[in-house]
């Protein structure tokens, strides 16, 4: 795995007080110096108490190679930490989403994106230079509807680099073999780009914890087809989320691989339709 993220580290983990001002103003100036009046891709951030994490994404968004006119918006799902504070000290323009999930804040994304694209994605990961370009590229290709990309995780003391290299090269194939029949199932929010329009006529669900990028991949398909990329170009690095679900990182492997083993019959088969688990479901107030 590439060092192209390792300066970005320096923020990353860290509360927004400890940021340097040089840093925040030199976000600041590139961001600006991106955003279009007439953006061919929209990019959007939504973060809840982020704060840990949001300047780093920035940071790295900030340093983007792309040949797309493109603006950068942000949605805060009403935080309690300084999330919406580094919005505004990025000069990033951003709409508050009361509602909490992740489905709320993705579609609060979509509904003010300009852009004939969307890449919604996660606050707490970082993408390299020609990530959006390598997605809008992907997009441009005739029938493709929505793509979806790969990712890392950061290299520390807890996770053996060559342990996480086994995980991740397992998981890419598993992903890999499941995009031809279901690539729903492959789809991740973090790492997810598609038409804007499209995904207005399906809308993004609210009702779900998560899986609401999966079910709106599910949706597309009516339109055409959701791609796989492989790229090393469009690969992001994010922190351990749910893979620390399972405990250790190899437990966590070998619930994956039997959970896996047990579908593998379902990776030969299409599916229209997918059965919520009531504990997925978001508790009616």
């Amino acid at each position: 795995m590439g060092v192209w993220y390792k300066k970005y580290l320096q923020v990353y983990e860290r509360p927004f007080a400890e940021a340097p001002q040089a840093v925040v103003e030199e976000v600041r100036q590139k961001i600006a110096g991106l955003q279009s009046e007439n953006p061919v891709v929209t990019v959007s951030l939504i973060g809840y108490n982020e704060e840990k994490h949001l300047l780093a994404c920035l940071w790295s968004l900030s340093e983007m190679q792309c040949k797309y006119p493109l603006e950068i918006i942000g949605v805060d799902n009403e935080s309690k930490d300084r999330t919406a504070e580094i919005f505004q000290a990025c000069g990033v323009p951003y709409y508050t989403e009361t509602q909490h999930s992740c489905g709320f804040a993705r579609l609060c994304g979509l509904n003010h994106a300009r852009g004939k694209y969307h890449i919604n994605i996660d606050s707490d990961t970082m993408y390299p230079p020609k990530y959006v370009e390598t997605m809008v590229d992907a997009l441009e290709r005739p029938g493709v509807v929505g793509v979806s990309s790969l990712w890392s995780y950061i290299p520390d003391e807890e996770h053996s680099r060559w342990g996480l290299k086994l995980y991740e090269a397992t998981r890419d194939l598993h992903l890999w073999l499941q995009s031809f029949k279901r690539p729903e199932l492959s789809v991740r929010g973090l790492v997810f780009a598609y038409r804007t329009d499209l995904a207005r006529k399906t809308g993004i669900r609210t009702d779900i914890i998560r899986g609401e990028d999966g079910y709106l991949a599910l949706q597309l398909k009516q339109f055409g087809k959701i791609a796989f990329v492989r790229k090393r170009r469009a690969r992001a690095v994010t922190g351990y989320g749910t893979v620390g679900a399972d405990g250790s990182l190899f437990n966590s492997f070998k619930v994956r691989v039997a959970n896996g083993l047990r579908g593998i019959g379902g990776l030969f088969t299409k599916k229209k339709e997918y059965k919520d688990e009531e504990s997925n479901l978001v508790k009616k107030k």
